[in-house]
């Protein structure tokens, strides 16, 4: 396919970008072969001209179709490259908040930074049994396959996490764990992953650092074995860790730190328990300052310290210990600060008392000087000699530093080893998983010997990664029988050569450390002599002779050789070792105890990275050369050997793989940064795996898929019914390259980009399909609208017409008419206005008169006051004048005295000039005469500016003085004016006078009668109106009273009626919850019953054993057998698994006290059953010695033997004759339903202790009759006994006799010998009780003991605790404590229970031997008594019309009856055959005769025998629906039968006349009724259980995978990790099976006769379990939460609601189950824009929670082109309206919810006596009454 057909025009490529990696672009126009430059259009608007590389002329990437986007496979991904891995990552992560994403192999999980609710036990559950593919990816999908693969292939298991620190890799190996506790159904050992999880503080805090790039990295590796036992139950871990960074306890690089621990220390220096380690700041210490980045921001050292404290306690360090710890991390503080001065260049010393070495000797308990000198010393050996030489200041730093590593190497050998004693399992392991948590790849500025390490150890990890993938790849291929070619794949083993083979890195830096003047220099010269320019991956730096890079699969890192010589020598001498071992301080010589080789290079084993074994070993004998061997061993060297062993132990198992992603550096949620995305993908090989899957056949279609998928590609005469010739026939056609794609036997396989060629294709066509649609539609629409149109007008028109001319004729009548009302309008508005105006104009007149003679009055008056004003002017100017001429006058004879001032100055000057002498008199007189006239200057200037003012106000009074001037002027002609109108004014205003008093004359008098008038009919009219007022108000007062009443009546009603509604709702929900509790309760209780009965039937069958070799089981045991047991299958329920009763097991959570008493009693059992066993040994052994005593004793052995058949007679003849009563009594004791009534203080228990006291008393006074009789009954049978006997006993008992005639002396020896045996006996078995008691004591001593020191520990954890963790765990240790109260209790109550029926059993016993004493003298007396007793009447057959409705059996035929009619009974024949609940009604006609017959034993025994016979059957056929609803049916119609016919009233209001006559008269069943609705109970559970795993493999395929409507759901390409489609396998269920099913179901139940009510609930109960389990699977997978599949969902659902109406189900609740199941389909189908939309859907979904509707919203995918996804603003605002919505947190339905049951009493209408008994059921023994 050439590239032109797919870089066409609008195609879209990536392009790489500096800021965000990757960047999207449209291509502007088609790619031609040849073109250099790309014309394209960025997401962001601009157009960009993109250039080709002129020597690849690669194009860029092709980016994937968007129904592509957000896989869960990354290699389901059409085009497999980078920015396609990138984006669908950032797609799932960002816009689907999906954290985990599929890349074949490898889970990549992408830390969110957020807690998620996404690994509750609810989603355990969901994922338990499941395939990988078959749900999202999760952590829990890799867990489950790890399990399932353990089980199956039998082969160990690896999860390999790995990921920089802060991805959450610990996290993944939590839940990993986690999951492992849950489904292994090990809940009880859930707290070795609580163990595990506690060690985490304690290895972060010794094991992790900040560096450059992550404040908590995890400087080694971590290896985590779970092991099982051969159920596959967790049993025990063990932790191994790898390549510890011991360098960064001596160093570190700028801007890291030391490991935590240190900087813990010095943050809690100032607590009281750490003053004796005298720390202080870390600044301080040399070995904590050298980065110079001592704090974390954001992590408080001193709260870790607690933390670590915390976990230490938790995990057994004593508190001693732990300071132990703290003492040798604190010397290893203070021995970095131990400082060395020079003497000479081979020579250096400690200063005397140096503080920090004194502070180092105290801690670790060694003497100063000796330390002292071994510091600047070291020990030379020859082979003659041994000399002491001083070392330089440089080598006893280094020595210094090289102690202090391995110091800290051993202490974290202790400690990895305490916690592995602590997780360490006594049981044998069978298997095991191992979370392998291990650092990433890294590159920093400065590489040294650490990141080299690392970096190997990741090209080991990197390539048994790469193999195994390969591997994979290769198997399908082979397994699909397609051409298998090799695949370029990248191999790094040239890299692992270049590290680690001859002449590699690590062999010539070990050679370089043998060399006496070996250095850095000499190292780095010898590689690149040997490498560089004949390794690829080798290549040395431009600017540097110090440094090389090696090309690691994931980048290129630059390696500084300084310190590589030194670290990998880590030398460490041997005095140093035997001063630290000579220590006071036991801990030291404990941490180098098993340090017995030489301590040199190697004795730390590592300098990068040590590895600690899974167990520490015992140091092997070897011969003496063998420490020498060991001594030469480097660093690098056990490193690779460390490696290997860590390879091994991964290739040994089947690994799992885990990436785990950080997707940004600040911890934001939900925040992704590329660049960091990138980096790690690179490093950790996820994109290595899609670059091998890429490079073969990545895409993989079943043939079903790609014809469902492309079938629009083919035209008709191209489907075949062989559907792989069809794909063939089209692909040839479609893809014309065969190279591109090849056939395999299930699947097509197809190069990378080819699926994007077919969906462009698929999309073309259906796109010009649409087209052409569309055309049609358009066209029909618009000639439909058209004819529409035109009817429309033509209608329109003649109506219009129509009504313009009925206008018209309106129009011309209403002119007319207008016409003459104008004529008569206008004469009478000309006249009014005529009136109105002449009236207007007489008024103006008036007041323009008024007005005339007013200004005129003005007028005068202000020429009146204008002369006065004129006067006071006048006056007011001529003294002006005046001033003015004055002021003139004094201005001119100043002027003339200045100048005749000047002139006598001139005179005085020529005078002063003239004389000499009066200068000298007056020399100051000159100053003063020159202030004085700048005195006189200044004076002028004011005199100006006076008079520039004076000026001004001249002018201004000039022009005032006019004003007024002519004002004057203008008011004598107004006041001419005035004194003229004044005069007129007042002759008007006569006039004017006159015509008013005649105008107030007539107004007065017109006045007066008006008034009249007004006031009569204002009255009349206010006595009208105030009467209608009054009507109308007392009408409204009624209607609002009315109203009023009707509305509060109706509020009332209402509120009531709510009220009522509510509570009766509440009181419902309160009795279902108390009903399901008490079900579940029900439930349990016969689970830990039968589990009980099984043992202690076990325990029986061992006891009844006599010898071990004996086989044959006593041909009374199935008669003897209590009604409380059954047939013991504990020996196959032992070898099965036990992960299928985990459902059961945790059906309820809130009953943990019940779930505590089985393991009690189960672990009492098995300690019972050991006792037993040992009983029976001890019996064996006693048997054994007797027999040899036998032999020096016959005489007596005959007799004893005798004695002890006699015994062994009475017992079992007593026995089948005390069964019952015991039974009874313990049901009595052990079945009631509710605890009170056994309860001490109760009246049963009241009952019970009277008879006890009764029969002890009685006891008493027959234990001496009972030993006189015994003897005598030995004497006489002596007597009678034949004289011609072979057997040792006649033969004593002859001798007796022959001593009898001689005398009575053998007969009183005898009953004496028998007296002092049964004397004997009774006090041993007193002293055994005795004992007993003794030991209950001193054990009772012992568990207060450990109850005492188990309190003393909880206090002092829960002092450690903050507040609110404290009050919690006093709660938990409360609810603890209860229950063991009530498990003691229980205890005692067994207890006494137990000695009653003992007591009982005695009692009753002894009574039958005096019973059959009497009988045997009696019989002696007159044998012939038992021949005259009355014989048993017959029966004499009735007429049919005389029947009682009774049957009637012999009391030894009861087990017969029960055999025939319950347990040998097949259910199928009696439902087809017979009436329906024919056994129900036979049983009670059964208790009907023996109430008849008052016989209270036989009514005991028949129900007791029916309900254990019942249990009996359905624990054998418990897995057959037939059989449990057969006896669900049968078990309440019996009940209904004792309610009917129990003669209560409420109950036989339903009955004739002739039932209410075989009503029971004797006994009252309530108790049995009890019980048989609790069995009733248990049954339905049952059938529950039964209905429910024959439906679970139904319901995800036939809901949600089967495709109801063809071509509906479109199928999209998956990855590696894909389901098994179900659109081809012919063997899938469909919706049809599951409706088949159903319809099953309910046919059998009802021709079982079950109760219409009890269906209706179980048919509920299935529509539950289906809604359920289906929407469960739908919140948990991507690929169905689409458009179409919410059509299918609801179509399904139609189809179930259908189903139901046949039925008559639909008022049965069972389509209320599913409505949350048809919410989340409308979810799927609705808008999901607008906010409309989304008030649209907050108001549809209310049967989904807030969490369930937000995450169907993110895994909703488009299977079309044309659907779109949600946005993320979408969903924020349904978050913000829900926000409010108080629902439950989980986002799962509980699939193993049951509905409480109930038994609605169904009174049958079939008279009793028209029973008729079948021959079939064998039941001739019985007879009608």
């Amino acid at each position: 396919m050439a590239a032109s057909e797919l870089y066409t025009k609008f195609a879209r490529v990536w392009i790489p970008d500096p800021e965000e990696v990757w960047k999207s672009a449209e291509l502007l126009k088609d790619y031609k072969p040849g073109d250099k430059v790309l014309l394209l259009h960025l997401e962001e608007g601009k157009d960009l001209e993109y250039h080709l590389d002129p020597k690849t002329k690669e194009l860029p990437h092709l980016r994937n179709p968007d129904i592509l986007v957000g896989e869960n496979d990354l290699t389901a991904l059409s085009y497999l490259h980078e920015p396609a891995v990138l984006h669908n990552l950032r797609v799932r992560f960002i816009d689907s908040k999906l954290i985990y994403t599929y890349c074949g192999i490898v889970l990549v999980a992408i830390n969110p930074y957020e807690q998620l609710p996404i690994y509750g036990e609810d989603i355990i559950n969901a994922y338990s049994g499941q395939n990988m593919g078959d749900m999202d990816p999760h952590i829990f999908a890799v867990a489950e396959e790890a399990y399932k693969q353990m089980a199956r292939d039998e082969r160990n298991q690896s999860i390999i996490v790995s990921g920089e620190s802060g991805a959450g890799k610990t996290v993944s190996a939590k839940y990993a764990m986690r999951y492992f506790a849950t489904v292994s159904g090990s809940a009880s050992e859930a707290n070795v992953e609580e163990k595990v999880l506690a060690s985490n503080p304690i290895m972060e805090s010794i094991g992790n650092a900040k560096t450059t790039r992550n404040d908590n990295s995890s400087r080694f590796g971590k290896y985590i074995e779970i092991g099982f036992d051969k159920r596959y139950r967790i049993i025990g871990a063990n932790m191994r860790t790898y390549l510890l960074e011991k360098s960064r306890v001596v160093f570190q690089a700028e801007e890291e730190r030391n490991y935590h621990i240190f900087y813990q220390l010095c943050a809690s220096a100032k607590s009281p328990e750490f003053q004796m380690l005298q720390l202080g700041n870390a600044n301080y210490f040399n070995y904590t300052k050298q980065g110079g980045s001592p704090v974390i921001e954001g992590v408080d050292d001193a709260k870790e310290m607690a933390h670590t404290r915390q976990a230490c306690t938790l995990l057994g360090i004593s508190e001693s210990y732990q300071m132990g710890i703290f003492r040798i991390l604190a010397g290893i503080l203070h021995l970095g600060n131990v400082g060395f001065t020079s003497r000479d260049s081979d020579s250096c010393t400690i200063p005397p008392k140096h503080e920090a070495l004194t502070i180092f000797c105290e801690l670790m308990g060694v003497d100063y000087e000796e330390m002292c000198h071994w510091l600047c010393h070291r020990k030379l050996a020859t082979a003659t000699e041994t000399y002491i030489k001083p070392i330089s200041k440089l080598q006893a730093t280094n020595a210094r530093d090289a102690l202090a590593k391995h110091i800290y190497a051993k202490l974290f050998n202790w400690i990895v080893d305490h916690v592995n004693r602590v997780l360490h399992s006594a049981v044998k392991q069978h298997s095991f998983i191992g979370v392998l948590d291990i650092y990433g790849f890294e590159t920093f500025e400065i590489n040294s010997f650490e990141q080299f390490c690392i970096n190997y150890a990741n090209e080991k990890l990197q390539q048994q990664f790469n193999m195994h993938v390969f591997k994979l790849e290769q198997e399908e291929y082979m397994k699909e029988q397609i051409p298998w070619t090799l695949i370029d794949f990248y191999d790094n083993q040239p890299c692992i050569n270049l590290i680690e083979s001859k002449l590699g890195i690590l062999d010539l830096l070990d050679e370089e450390c043998k060399m006496p003047k070996g250095t850095d220099d000499t190292w780095a010269q010898k590689l690149y002599n040997t490498h560089l320019n004949k390794c690829a991956l080798f290549e040395k730096p431009r600017l540097s002779n110090k440094a090389f890079i090696i090309q690691h699969f994931a980048d290129k890192v630059e390696y500084q050789c300084e310190g590589f010589l030194e670290k990998n020598k880590d030398t460490v001498f041997e005095e140093q070792i035997k001063v630290l071992k000579s220590s006071k301080f036991k801990m030291i010589p404990e941490l180098f105890q098993d340090d017995e080789k030489a301590i040199s290079p190697t004795s730390a084993t590592s300098s990068g990275r040590i590895l600690l074994t899974r167990v520490p070993t015992k140091p092997t004998k070897g011969r003496p050369g063998q420490a020498a061997k060991e001594h030469r061993k480097t660093v690098g060297h056990q490193f690779r050997n460390s490696l290997h062993l860590l390879m091994e132990t991964l290739n040994a198992t089947t690994p799992h793989y885990v990436r785990c992603i950080k997707p940004n550096d600040f911890k934001f949620p939900f925040t992704f940064d590329e660049k960091r995305a990138v980096q790690q993908l690179r490093a950790c090989g996820v994109l290595e795996t899609i670059r091998i899957s890429a490079a073969g056949f990545p895409s993989r279609w079943t043939y079903q898929e790609f014809f469902s998928r492309y079938r629009v590609l083919m035209k008709q005469k191209d489907v075949l019914n062989d559907r792989m010739q069809t794909c063939k026939n089209v692909l040839e056609k479609l893809i014309l390259d065969k190279d591109k794609y090849q056939f395999g036997k299930t699947k097509i396989f197809f190069r990378a980009g080819q699926v994007a060629y077919l969906e462009k294709l698929r999309t073309d066509k259906l796109r010009a399909a649409c087209i052409w649609i569309q055309k049609t539609i358009r066209g029909w629409l618009l000639r439909k609208k058209y004819l529409r149109m035109r009817k429309a007008a033509i209608t329109v028109q003649r109506y219009v017409r129509g009504y313009q001319a009925r206008c018209y004729a309106t129009f011309l009548r209403r002119t007319k008419a207008a016409t003459i009302i104008q004529k008569y309008w206008r004469m009478y508005v000309a006249c009014r206005m005529y009136k109105i105006r002449r009236a207007a104009t007489i008024v103006l007149q008036s007041y323009l008169r008024g007005y005339l003679a007013r200004n005129r009055y003005r007028k005068i008056l202000r020429e009146h006051k204008v002369v006065i004003i004129q006067k006071w002017v006048r006056g007011w100017l001529a003294q002006k004048q005046y001033k003015r001429s004055m002021h003139a006058i004094i201005y001119l004879q100043c002027c003339f005295r200045r100048m005749m001032a000047k002139r006598e100055l001139k005179k005085l000057k020529i005078e002063a000039r003239s004389v000499e002498r009066y200068k000298k008199l007056h020399i100051g007189m000159e100053n003063k005469i020159m202030q004085l006239q700048r005195k006189v200057d200044e004076q002028n200037k004011e005199y100006k500016c006076l008079m520039e003012k004076l000026a001004n106000l001249e002018g201004v009074y000039n022009t005032e003085t006019e004003k007024l001037r002519s004002d004057l002027d203008r008011l004598q002609l107004s006041e001419e004016e005035a004194k003229v109108a004044t005069k007129r004014v007042l002759s008007l205003q006569e006039e004017i006078a006159k015509l008013r008093k005649d105008l107030e004359q007539t107004h007065s008098e017109k006045k007066s009668i008006e008034e009249s008038a007004d006031r009569y009919r204002q009255e009349t009219e206010q006595l009208v109106s105030n009467l209608k007022e009054e009507n109308t108000l007392l009408k409204q007062e009624k209607e609002t009273l009315n109203h009023l009443i009707v509305e509060q009546a109706k509020e009332m009603t209402e509120t009531m009626e709510k009220k009522l509604t509510e509570e009766t709702k509440q009181l419902e929900l309160d009795l279902n919850d108390e009903r399901l509790r008490y079900q579940n309760l029900l439930n349990e209780f016969s689970r830990l019953e039968e589990r009980y009965d099984d043992l202690r039937e076990e325990m029986t069958l061992m006891v009844n054993v006599p010898k071990l070799e004996h086989k044959r089981t006593d041909s009374t045991h199935s008669s003897n057998e209590s009604e409380y047991t059954f047939s013991s299958e504990f020996a196959e329920t032992e070898d099965t698994p036990s992960r299928t009763e985990e459902p059961s097991e945790k059906k309820v959570p809130l009953d943990m006290s019940l779930f505590l008493k089985l393991q009690k009693r189960v672990t009492e059992l098995e300690q019972e059953k050991q006792l037993l066993q040992d009983e029976l040994d001890c019996k064996e052994e006693q048997v054994l010695r007797s027999k040899a005593k036998e032999e020096e004793r016959p005489q007596i052995r005959g007799a004893e033997l005798e004695y002890e058949s006699l015994k062994r007679q009475e017992l079992e003849s007593e026995n089948k004759k005390l069964k019952n009563e015991l039974n009874e009594l313990r049901k009595a004791l052990s079945e009631k339903g509710t605890p009170e009534v056994t309860a001490p203080g109760a009246p049963a228990y009241q009952v019970l202790m009277d008879q006890l006291t009764s029969v002890s008393e009685e006891l008493d006074v027959r234990k001496e009759e009972v030993l006189i009789l015994r003897s005598q009954l030995v004497s006489q049978k002596e007597a009678i006994q034949p004289k011609n006997t072979m057997t040792d006993s006649i033969i004593l008992l002859e001798d007796v006799q022959k001593m009898k005639d001689k005398g009575e002396i053998a007969q009183a020896y005898i009953g004496l010998k028998e007296t002092n045996r049964l004397l004997e006996s009774q006090l041993q078995s007193q002293k055994r009780s005795h004992d007993n008691e003794a030991e209950a004591l001193r054990g009772e001593i012992q568990s207060l003991k450990e109850e005492n020191n188990r309190q003393q520990q909880l206090l002092a954890q829960n002092l450690q605790l903050p507040p609110e963790a404290r009050i919690e765990a006093s709660l938990q240790h409360e609810i603890t404590r209860l229950t063991n109260e009530n498990l003691d209790l229980m205890e005692q109550l067994e207890k006494q229970d137990k000695t009653v029926r003992k007591l009982k059993k005695q009692l009753k016993v002894f009574a039958k031997k005096i019973g059959e004493l009497e009988v045997g003298q009696v019989e002696n007396i007159s044998p012939g008594q038992i021949i005259d007793e009355p014989i048993r009447p017959v029966n004499i057959p009735r007429k049919e019309k005389d029947f009682q409705g009774m049957l009637e059996y012999k009391k030894e035929d009861e087990q017969k009856l029960v055999k025939n009619l319950i347990l040998e009974l097949k259910p199928r024949g009696v439902a087809v055959n017979l009436i329906p609940g024919l056994p129900a009604y036979i049983l009670f006609m059964c208790v009907r005769h023996a109430d008849y017959l008052n016989d209270d034993q036989k009514v005991r025994s028949l129900l007791t025998s029916t309900i254990n016979s019942i249990k009996k059957v359905l624990k054998k056929r418990g897995d057959d629906f037939e059989t449990v609803s057969f006896w669900l049916s049968n078990t309440c119609r019996f009940l209904h039968c004792l309610k009917q016919y129990s003669g209560e009233e409420g109950f036989m209001k339903y009955n004739t006349s002739r039932q209410n006559e075989h009503c029971l008269t004797n006994f009252d069943l309530a108790e049995y009724r009890q019980v048989l609705s609790d069995l009733a109970i248990q049954i339905y559970q049952q059938l529950v259980r039964v209905l429910e795993n024959i439906l679970q493999p139904m319901i995800v395929s036939g809901m949600l995978e089967h495709e109801t409507i063809q071509g509906m759901s479109g199928v999209k390409p998956t990855g590696l990790r894909k389901r098994t489609s179900s659109i081809a396998d012919e063997g899938a269920y469909t919706l049809d099976s599951i409706i088949q099913q159903l319809s099953s179901f309910h046919s059998v139940m009802c021709q079982h006769g079950m109760d219409p009510e009890l269906i209706k609930q179980v048919v509920k109960q299935m529509f539950y379990i289906v809604g359920a389990v289906t929407l469960n699977n739908l919140l948990l997978r991507k690929d169905v939460c689409s458009w179409s599949k919410g059509m299918q969902i609801r179509y399904n659902v139609s189809q179930l609601e259908e189903w139901l109406r046949d039925k008559n189900l639909m008022n049965s609740g069972a389509k209320e189950t599913l409505e949350p199941l048809i919410q989340a389909a409308q979810l799927l189908q609705v808008k999901k824009k607008t906010d409309e939309d989304a008030e649209a859907i907050c108001s549809m979904c209310s049967a989904l929670t807030t969490l369930q509707i937000v995450k169907v919203l993110f895994l909703y995918t488009p299977v079309h082109e044309f659907e779109e996804r949600v946005s993320a603003s979408f969903i924020r605002t349904i978050q913000m309206r829900l926000r409010d919505r108080k629902d439950s947190p989980q986002l799962l339905m509980d699939a193993k919810h049951t509905f409480p049951v109930t038994f609605p009493f169904n009174p049958s209408s079939l008279a009793l006596e028209t029973i008729q008994i079948p021959a079939s059921l064998g039941l001739g023994f019985i007879s009608r009454v």
